[in-house]
């Protein structure tokens, strides 16, 4: 059985992903602080709360300290937890971890915002979420602002909204979802279960 942890920004209910990951046959520990990296063949930032609290609550870390502290492990970052990857965000000051190159921008005014809803899938190349989802599978989002890599190489799906929204985006160890694979019924059940995969090598 694998055993990752749920870093808590203490800003909504995460216990959904908590049991969505435990029916795919994971241990969940919900965190705090980053103490005992050595417990947990995984990490995952949920996608709740907003860009400078969520980095706010991570503390002091700098980039170079975060990756110390993960190390090779597998890291998941759902909607805003995909998000503080990147270098910064449009919706707050802080500095994002910038593990991967690129903004956080919000939606295009043509866009009801918040955007709600279920989208479908573009898939542009393989990627390890992705085993097993077939193209336009959908999934369920809810959020303000998408991210901008400097980079399309590690956009592996897309959604199109009239504009390209990157969905899933993997460099590395660390493998990000803009939806919530917790609400989105069997197609993210098939991501949350590559996720554990990936922790189990």
């Amino acid at each position: 059985m694998v055993k990752v942890a749920i870093f808590d920004y203490g800003a909504g209910n995460i216990f959904s992903l908590k049991n969505s990951l435990e029916k795919v046959g994971a241990t969940v520990d919900i965190i705090t602080n980053f103490d005992r990296s050595n417990e947990y063949s995984g990490l995952l930032l949920p996608g709740v709360g907003n860009f400078d609290p969520a980095m706010n609550s991570i503390g002091d870390f700098s980039k170079t300290q975060f990756l110390d502290y993960v190390g090779n492990m597998p890291v998941l970052g759902i909607c805003l937890g995909m998000e503080m990857f990147f270098e910064k965000s449009e919706e707050g000051k802080e500095k994002g971890l910038g593990v991967m190159d690129g903004e956080v921008i919000i939606l295009p005014n043509s866009m009801k915002v918040p955007h709600m809803g279920w989208n479908n899938l573009e898939i542009k190349k393989p990627g390890k979420l992705l085993e097993g989802v077939e193209n336009g599978s959908w999934v369920y989002f809810v959020h303000s602002y998408r991210v901008k890599p400097n980079s399309n190489d590690i956009i592996t799906a897309e959604s199109d909204y009239g504009i390209k929204v990157p969905a899933v985006v993997e460099q590395d160890n660390f493998f990000g979802t803009q939806f919530h694979p917790e609400k989105s019924s069997s197609v993210g059940k098939i991501m949350l279960k590559n996720f554990l995969d990936v922790c189990k090598t």
